[in-house]
């Protein structure tokens, strides 16, 4: 049986096959051959390699984050009430189901309609209470300060054309509450937040452990809410490749172009590993749909190895 450390190796060296994310300026500037892995399990035993210190912005692993705080504020029917729970097998940033559906509801939050309507459901008063109760949240989770990439928060802005348009799509169909401009910044700034994979890989494992830390023993969100993200992340979590992902590699995972992966699994023994697990991948080479060449190779092969899909 080969080890981590060879699967890791072998998939770093496939980041060749794919490239930074062009459209988003912060993100080309990316060296493309980093590459990053940690898993943590329900004792605390680690497995961390490469540039684990290294960090990298959210972008869409964010969607799935805010889906949770949202459902944990506000309940889960109450946020489903504006966004449903299918996939779609379109873009990202695709527009054409808000046209075709009936009120222009999103088809889930992994997609950008989606988790900018889930922004727009964060409770507070004002932009900055909205994003500031995202953030304690995710900071409780890691037992780490939040901080937005300015940068890559300032070249959202000026690529968000779209993104602007959905928004006010939403907005027509009174789908998004509040103020568009409001929301929408909320949403670019989550994308921008910062993590490295140790902290990613620690709410891997609570929403692995269905909302609770199994090293403190902390409760962050309800089982039923951990279900319904950890069904969206298979089904939806890797952008219009989520169907090959979910039937050869077969563990709820969400992406995002900046290269990061998050992923839940479960295992006996996998290298000193066992119980419930949090894995996090870093590696800016994305393939054309979006997703890390690296990072994917990686899940696969242990996949494979470890026999970790849920199938």
């Amino acid at each position: 049986m080969a080890t981590l450390e060879h699967y890791v190796k072998e998939s770093q060296q496939l980041h060749v096959l794919g490239e930074t994310a062009s459209y988003i300026p912060a993100l080309a500037e990316r060296d493309p051959g980093q590459f990053a892995v940690c898993m943590i399990d329900e004792h605390g035993n680690s497995f961390l390699t490469g540039d684990v210190e290294e960090k990298f912005t959210f972008q869409s692993i964010s969607k799935v984050i805010s889906f949770i705080y949202a459902c944990e504020q506000l309940g889960l029917d109450q946020v489903l009430e504006f966004v449903d729970v299918e996939p779609t097998g379109d873009s990202f940033n695709s527009i054409i189901r808000l046209e075709n559906t009936e009120f222009g509801k999103p088809f889930n939050p992994m997609i950008n309609a989606g988790a900018i309507t889930v922004s727009s459901l964060l409770p507070g008063d004002t932009k900055e209470e909205m994003f500031a109760g995202l953030c304690q949240f995710i900071e409780q989770m890691t037992e780490q300060p939040v901080a937005i990439d300015e940068v890559v928060y300032k070249s959202e802005l000026v690529t968000a054309n779209r993104n602007r348009s959905i928004a006010y799509y939403l907005k027509s169909n009174d789908i998004l509450r509040g103020n568009v401009e409001e929301a929408l910044d909320v949403y670019f700034r989550q994308c921008a937040i910062e993590i490295n994979v140790k902290c990613l890989a620690r709410i891997g494992l609570i929403l692995s452990n269905d909302g609770e830390d199994p090293i403190t023993g902390e409760v962050f969100f309800s089982k039923d809410i951990a279900r319904v993200a950890k069904a969206l992340m298979l089904t939806c979590g890797m952008y219009n490749a989520s169907g090959k992902f979910a039937t050869f590699v077969g563990m709820p995972s969400k992406s995002g172009v900046s290269g990061g992966i998050l992923s839940v699994a479960e295992h006996p023994d996998m290298q000193g590993l066992n119980g419930k697990i949090g894995i996090a991948t870093f590696g800016p080479a994305i393939d054309a749909i979006g997703n890390s060449v690296s990072g994917i190779e990686f899940l696969k092969r242990i996949s494979i190895e470890y026999d970790l899909s849920i199938f």
